[in-house]
């Protein structure tokens, strides 16, 4: 059955593949008009590829020391290599897409006959342009297979530096989660008030940042996947593999992997400078950036450095925009409804009595009393009057600055062996609001306490009232901010070569990085403090004291005064708060080494195979603050975290040829891929793919994967500190039958136990240029992830027990006579996350009416998830198309992306459309006005290349949100729409 739907979706693929885009000859071989003066050849070379838009492969060693002559005028593909190659002793073959230099063979053409192909073909191939480069490797994101020409079964998608400026997001991170493929887990607007604020790890297919692998020129990096930290000035492009990569990369590449491919051939100084605001006049950001690179000693090494600043204003506050903050879902007489205009019922801005005489009314700032306004109360919450809201005070986006910087250094020390030293360092500061520790009715306040006001007392005293509670929301005490720092730095040292005349490539690397996270959060009640000091009482001096300094006279306990907006005093503030912190490192150590070439040929062409090791030894330290470790606050404290992993690792890939020039199996090849893990704490497992591609017609290339993923427990879910808590619980006594409730100790904490999350991945495609410039491809996806690992409260572990849950009833202690005695109520193996889909993109790039300088491209990239599962044993809940509740997990049935660009002699111009359709705001839960229109955002980018004196200067200017759509209701914190507005950028770069 399961294979019936895999069936059936390839041949809708094909189908639609098959209307949308109609396969046609090849067009015929075109001239392009060529400027390209004598020079050494490796820079003729980059440049005819970039005039051509060919990928040109070559070896530095080549090439060093020759020279090009000049290639003026118009000549095609063929005619002008041929010139640019005359006396040099080199001659070109083709490999697939991809046009090689290589040292004359008598046995070898001089060139192809067949078209070339564009830039769009081989970007579709997932192909780094090592003629653009300069480097001779080439870069396939979706295996570790290098050999030209090789296209990888596994569906990938590449984003050019261009793509990812459109819009002026703030990191590549940010750009990445405006593609469909993405959810926007975290970034300053889905992270207003939590301590996550200022990453930027991506989320693909909305399965969690973990389950996406992260690289940099192929390699893993420090910082939590966090994309800001990378300078966006020296990304040339991103590859985004939407399969399973595990066996290629390791663990956690189960919904795919984000390449971040640097510009090694920066050559010059570039600088630029940016500024945005919303068009309300707020949510500023402001980037400065440099680039440098240059070759030396005669072009054997290549020094690049690069980084940036950034600083944004974040926004202030959630309702800072229409539809973002004060609402809630509320349910009266069992009708649920989003509801606007909703704060706290049981706390009021200076002071509520909630009891007694006087419940209702509120304390004026000099401690009087008023009637207070009041709205419709629902529980907790109340609808418009005095109901204040945190929403009122914490940002609707975060404020960040940061700072990241890289510095790349090669050096070809034989001419088959090229040495590369890498360092890479980031910082973030960041400082806002983040919630009031408020007293939301659990305040008694005596008689006698010597901050009320006499007639208060006496209309107690007349009421025969000791005491009355009171709920305060602590705008002026206690409403605490986050002061975030966090630091990443990382060192490589790389060894790249090749022998026995470029057919072996090896590679050898080790990596140590450091991720440094400290947080402090002042404004948090301390709980022994705080009890005491809102005792007050006249002491013998007449003055208010502590009721315990009159038993206790060393005490340093200061009154507080709760009546009245600004009655605390500083010096009871101090006193009763204090400042949770934690001070955390995790490191990272990665060590690999591979071996890539072609060992034997068959008929249909070289087999190719990729061997390789890998280690990683990774460990976490997490020191919480001393207020924290004795656990004084009322509401929140951090916890101690220590622990470390390693795995090892060995893996293997190959790729056979099987057919070659046979009716409908032009080139038919099977790739296949192993590797075993074996962690430290959980012992050893396997991934593996196996793919199979074929060019049915010229242009026209099948594709389909099988492969078996993993994803490793994190240092987080293995060793949280153990917490020991005494809580109620609802049970069944085994024994006698009877369900009561109980007291039980509860044991939390994290769970070294954990095994690897194991994912079963099918993907199946097609991909067709039929003509020069045009290209498309469509992919189905189906992802099944076993043994999801999960946080499991007291009360689940019980229920699911009873349930049937085998394992989770190991966790479950008695006595002899079915008494519930503990509960360890740790993370578990438990959800089966199921989704599938369908991916698809076409793209085309013409020159209009011939003249190469005019250039008109068109760009759709989409994704319809057809369903996305969680199941946790006891219910399978479908999330796809809950959209936009703040907390709710989900993914919109469609995302579409569609770009047109124009440029003209300089002059560029993208509009750019992001289309969300309809949905939910959750779909399992019945709410009256549950519905999520379509919405559709417009951005617009303008820029002008200007060159004088020598010098290139680009201005630009991008508009996000162009029609400055608002965000549906209740849209706070959402990962799809924008609720900042319309955002004006502009900006400047230059090239020296």
């Amino acid at each position: 059955m399961i294979m019936t739907r895999h069936i059936r979706a390839v041949a809708c693929s094909v189908a639609a593949i098959a209307v949308t885009v109609p396969v046609a000859a090849i067009a015929q071989a075109q001239t392009y008009s060529f400027n390209i003066p004598a020079q050494d050849l490796a820079s003729a070379l980059r440049q005819f590829a970039q005039t051509s838009r060919q990928q040109v492969s070559f070896n530095g060693a080549a090439v060093r020391g020759r020279r090009s002559v000049p290639l003026l005028g118009a000549h095609s593909v063929d005619g002008g290599l041929s010139i640019l190659l005359r006396g040099t002793g080199l001659s070109v073959r083709r490999a697939g897409r991809v046009l090689v230099i290589q040292k004359n063979e008598p046995a070898m053409s001089a060139v192809s006959t067949q078209p070339a192909v564009s830039r769009a073909q081989d970007d579709a191939a997932g192909v780094q342009e090592s003629a653009e480069s300069g480097d001779a490797e080439i870069v396939v994101s979706g295996s570790r297979i290098d050999r030209p020409g090789f296209e990888s079964p596994t569906p990938l998608t590449r984003v050019s530096a261009e793509e990812l400026g459109v819009g002026s997001r703030a990191n590549v991170g940010a750009a990445l989660a405006d593609l469909p493929q993405f959810k926007a887990g975290q970034s300053p607007q889905t992270s207003g008030t939590n301590a996550q604020a200022g990453r930027m790890p991506v989320d693909l297919r909305g399965l969690g940042a973990a389950r996406t692998l992260v690289l940099i020129d192929g390699r893993r990096f420090t910082s939590d996947n966090d994309l800001s930290t990378v300078p966006s000035i020296l990304v040339k492009n991103v590859d985004i593999v939407t399969g399973g990569a595990s066996a290629a990369w390791g663990s956690g590449a189960v919904a795919g992997v984000v390449n971040i491919l640097l510009n090694h051939d920066l050559k010059g100084l570039r600088l630029g400078a940016e500024a945005g605001i919303s068009t309300y006049g707020d949510a500023g950001q402001r980037r400065l950036e440099a680039a440098f690179g240059t070759d030396f000693d005669g072009g054997r090494g290549h020094f690049m450095i690069g980084g940036e600043y950034l600083e944004n204003d974040g926004l202030m506050t959630k309702v800072a925009r229409p539809n973002t903050g004060r609402w809630v879902l509320l349910t009266q007489n069992g009708v649920s409804t989003l509801t606007p205009n909703v704060g706290y019922a049981n706390a009021v801005i200076g002071g509520i009595i909630l009891s007694g005489v006087n419940a209702n009314k509120g304390f004026n700032p000099d401690g009087t009393l008023r009637n207070l306004v009041r709205g419709t109360v629902v529980g907790a919450n109340m609808i418009g009057g005095e109901a204040p809201s945190d929403d009122d005070y914490s940002p609707l986006a975060t404020p960040q600055t940061r700072v990241a910087g890289l510095v790349n250094v090669s050096y070809e020390l034989f001419d088959d062996a090229k040495l590369t030293i890498e360092g890479r360092y980031s910082r973030y500061w960041g400082n806002y609001t983040w919630f009031g520790d408020h007293n939301r009715g659990g305040i008694t306040i005596q008689r006698d306490n010597a901050f009320l006001r006499p007639e208060i007392r006496q209309q107690m005293l007349l009421a025969g009232q000791t005491s009355f509670t009171m709920g305060r929301f602590n705008s002026d005490l206690s409403y605490t901010t986050i002061d975030l720092e966090r630091e990443a730095f990382q060192t490589t040292v790389a060894l790249d070569g090749s022998f026995d005349e470029g057919r072996w490539r090896y590679g050898v690397y080790f990596s140590h990085g450091q991720y440094q996270n400290n947080i402090d959060t002042p404004g948090f009640r301390k709980t022994v403090e705080f009890a005491n000091a809102i005792d007050a009482v006249v002491g013998p001096a007449g003055t208010p004291v502590c009721r315990i300094a009159l038993t206790n006279p060393t005490t340093n306990c200061v009154p507080l005064n709760l009546f009245g907006n600004g009655a605390p005093s500083a010096a009871a503030i101090a006193y009763v708060t204090g400042t949770p912190s934690l001070r955390s490192t995790t490191r990272l150590h990665t060590f690999g080494a591979d071996l890539r070439g072609e060992p034997f040929e068959l008929p249909a062409g070289p087999v190719s195979i990729a061997v390789g090791v890998e280690g990683r030894w990774e460990s976490i330290n997490s020191v919480a603050g001393a207020l924290d470790r004795a656990r004084v606050f009322t509401t929140f404290q951090f916890g101690d975290l220590a622990g470390k992993d390693s795995v090892k690792e060995a893996f293997g890939e190959i790729v056979i040829p099987v057919l070659k020039d046979v009716p409908f199996f032009n080139k038919l090849e099977l790739n296949g891929a192993a590797r075993y893990s074996d962690y430290r704490n959980s012992g050893g497992i396997w991934s593996w793919k196996l793919g199979a591609t074929n060019e049915f017609l010229p242009g026209v290339v099948g594709r389909v994967t099988r492969s078996r993923d993993i994803r490793a427990p994190s240092l987080s879910d293995l060793y949280t500190t153990r917490t020991q808590s005494y809580v109620g619980v609802v049970d069944v006594n085994p024994v006698t039958g009877v369900s009561q409730s109980v007291t039980a100790l509860i044991i939390g904490g994290g769970n070294a136990n954990l095994l690897p999350e194991a994912a079963d991945t099918w993907t199946a495609g097609i991909t067709t240029s039929p003509l020069r410039g045009l290209t498309a491809s469509l992919d189905y996806f189906d992802i099944t992830i076993n043994g999801v690992i999960a946080s499991v409260g007291a009360q689940d572990v019980i229920n699911r027990c009873r349930a049937g849950n085998q394992d989770l009833c190991g966790r479950i202690s008695r006595d002899a006579g079915g008494n519930l005695i503990e509960v360890r109520a740790v993370p578990a193996n438990l959800q089966q996350y199921k989704t599938n889909g369908v991916d698809g993109e076409i793209a085309y790039t013409t020159s209009l009416g011939g003249d190469p300088t005019k250039k008109l491209n068109f760009r759709l990239v989409g994704t319809w998830v057809n369903s996305l599962t969680i199941n946790d044993g006891i219910t399978n809940v479908e999330y796809v198309k809950n959209t936009s509740y703040a907390f709710v997990t989900g993914m919109p049935d469609w995302r579409i992306n569609g770009s047109v660009g124009y440029s003209d002699d300089g002059f560029n111009a993208v509009v750019r459309a992001r289309y969300i359709g309809p949905g939910y705001y959750n779909r399992n839960q019945a709410i009256t006005n549950n519905r999520v229109p379509a919405y559709t955002y417009v951005d617009l980018q303008l820029s002008k290349t200007i060159a004088a004196g020598g010098r290139e200067f680009d201005i630009y200017a991008n508009v996000s949100n162009l029609f400055d759509k608002d965000p549906p209701i209740a849209s706070l914190f959402s990962p799809f729409y924008d609720t900042v507005g319309r955002f004006v950028t502009v900006g400047a770069r230059v090239r020296l």
